[in-house]
């Protein structure tokens, strides 16, 4: 946890008769509320603190640099980090393991642009009329709607090698015969285009046309309605049990309920499923998220938080490929769930997060990771060194991102925030079928586009913050996708409407990289996965309502770029009621407290 998420002027009485002042800094909480903030000393052999502990130094680094002043904010280390390395190999490495498990998530959320894929169809044609083409098949059968057909007709007079215009008569007559002058029933049975480069889907696997094309969208519902409810509920979870816990608890059951659907052949199976699987989806990408932010220390918690998100455009181009490869829903959820078995013997080489075990007082653990990890990076650990566990856990309610004015205020913002970012990200990927052109390039060049985003924005934020450069991708998303909306409806113009998704994407893709890192650390450790869980309750809402974003165009062909214009904008705007940082620089400095001890 940030340095700058702690309490400030608190006085300990020392054993020894010494006063270890506390200058630590969180001025918009509550006197009660710091009181609740855990605190951790370096303390030598004989339990007496280290004489020598200033806010941005550590111990082993005070002897090189006795003089050195008060850090940058993003800057500001914990003694956890000092032991072990604030950014080395080890960091490394299990930051990029726990990004692996991003791939599997972005696969189950994106797959049902390519599941659930619309296919032309129409009404079945009698056995002995299959040669017969589908245009000439409509005209006679009257299935103009391709959900209703001519009724009383006896198709047996009928045969493939008949002309047309015979044919024409030959279907009259037969209607005149029966008697029913040309009444339209509702179709049963229905066949599907085969040569769409769209294969085997929802569509056509239950038939899911006409009256019943609704279900397409209840099954996608069904998946971000569990990402709703595992939201509050994971992080909850995850503040008690542990990241590492709750991480592979929710992988091994994503794995299992993704190869379970490759089986499932009943539809309402298949929905709860998905419930299932969008509930521990969730779990599984912010659970990791937030490990690995908390293995670092520093600047490296934004890189890191923001790197973990690198494997997002890569999966989406993959999964593009997977499923033009594959063409059948079933196949490609084999091959997107596979994945998940691999990751699930990482167990055995990710350890918990060190600081949140320091909150638990599982102080032995913490010093068996700070080992390997120093060992690893190659650093030496002072031989009596020893951590002060807190004394009170802080409150892990939700009710308790609302008990100050500032915690109120940075958590309804995000709330609002993460809402406007998921409806318009996923409006752009989870509607890409429905924006014209191929659906397997523009996905992947909706892929392909993230990654540059993501690499412009680790570099950026280093250089103006996160509040500003999170603001403007919002504001240039909602420019891009006005833009959009007004080349729609111009079958010329299709190329241009594709640039200026493209940039929207792009521009989107930058924001939502910053918003999860920018979200943890405004939070306290004890209370960070309940604030990002909450924030992804709003986020499950927002993802809830885009399957049925499509719908708009069929209302009017400008709604759903319009819609996410003015939701970007929006966004953008509430972006600037937050802080840039959560600590506010004291005007004192390194010199005039030498006895300050640092936050975990």
């Amino acid at each position: 946890m940030p340095k700058h998420q702690s309490a400030a002027g608190l006085n300990h009485d020392i054993p020894t008769g010494m006063e270890l002042e506390l200058e630590l800094e969180l001025p918009l909480l509550s006197s009660k509320e710091q009181a609740k903030i855990p605190l951790c000393a370096m303390h030598d052999t004989a339990g007496k603190p280290s004489p020598i502990t200033t806010p941005t130094q550590s111990p082993m680094a005070a002897e090189v640099d006795p003089g050195a002043g008060t850090a940058d904010d993003e800057d500001e280390t914990d003694v956890i980090g000092d032991l072990m390395g604030h950014y080395g190999k080890w960091q490394l490495v299990m930051t990029v393991l726990l990004s692996l498990f991003q791939v599997p998530n972005t696969f189950h959320i994106s797959s049902s642009v390519y599941q659930a894929a619309n296919k032309d169809f129409w009404c079945q044609r009698p056995p002995h009329l299959q040669e017969m083409p589908v245009d000439v098949w409509r005209n006679l059968s009257g299935s103009h709607d391709n959900c209703h057909a001519r009724s009383g007709i006896d198709w047996s007079r009928l045969s493939n090698d008949t002309l047309p215009a015979q044919l024409q008569q030959q279907a009259a007559a037969a209607a005149a015969a029966s008697g029913d002058d040309g009444k339209l029933i509702a179709c049963n049975r229905w066949e599907y285009e085969t040569n769409d480069n769209v294969g085997n889907t929802w569509t056509s696997q239950w038939d899911l046309v006409c009256d019943k094309e609704h279900l397409k969208n209840v099954a996608e519902m069904f998946f971000l309605l569990g990402v709703a409810t595992g939201g509050i509920i994971s992080g909850y979870l995850s503040d008690k049990f542990g990241r590492k816990t709750m991480l592979f608890i929710s992988a091994i059951l994503q794995t299992i309920f993704g190869l379970w659907l490759y089986f499932c052949s009943s539809f309402e199976l298949y929905l709860t499923l998905r419930a299932l699987l969008g509930l521990v989806s969730v779990s599984v990408t912010y659970s990791g998220l937030i490990l690995a932010i908390e293995y670092v220390d520093g600047k490296w918690r934004t890189i890191a938080g923001m790197y973990n998100l690198f494997p997002l455009p890569i999966s989406y181009m993959i999964i593009s490929g997977l499923a033009y490869l594959t063409q059948d829903y079933q196949r490609l959820q084999l091959c997107i769930g596979i994945p998940g078995i691999f990751l699930c013997f990482l167990w055995f080489v990710v350890p918990e997060s060190p600081r949140w075990l320091l909150v638990k007082g599982r102080v032995e653990e913490v010093r068996r990771i700070i080992e390997a990890a120093a060992v690893f990076n190659g650093r030496q650990l002072p031989p009596d060194y020893q951590l002060t566990p807190p004394t009170q856990e802080s409150s892990q309610d939700v009710t308790y991102l609302f008990r100050s004015s500032y915690l109120r205020r940075i958590s309804i913002c995000f709330l609002c925030i993460w809402f406007t970012m998921n409806l318009v990200y996923y409006g752009i990927i989870l509607n890409m079928s429905s924006f014209g052109g191929n659906v397997y390039l523009n996905s992947a060049l909706a892929g392909l586009v993230e990654i540059p985003a993501i690499a412009v924005a680790m570099y950026i934020i280093t250089k103006v913050g996160k509040k500003w450069l999170f603001c403007a991708t919002l504001i240039c998303a909602g420019v891009a996708c006005c833009c959009a909306a007004i080349t729609e409806g111009h079958d010329d113009m299709l190329w241009l409407k594709i640039t200026f998704l493209m940039m929207g994407k792009f521009t989107i893709s930058a924001g939502n990289t910053i918003m999860p890192v920018y979200t943890a650390e405004l939070y306290p450790t004890a209370i960070r996965n309940v604030g990002v869980g909450a924030c992804n309750v709003a986020a499950g809402l927002a993802l809830i309502l885009t399957p049925y974003l499509s719908l708009l165009n069929k209302i009017e062909g400008h709604l759903l770029m319009t819609l996410l214009t003015a939701w970007s904008i929006f966004g953008g705007f509430v972006v600037l009621f937050l802080p840039e940082t959560a600590v506010r620089k004291n005007v004192s400095t390194a010199a005039s407290r030498p006895n300050a001890v640092k936050q975990v």
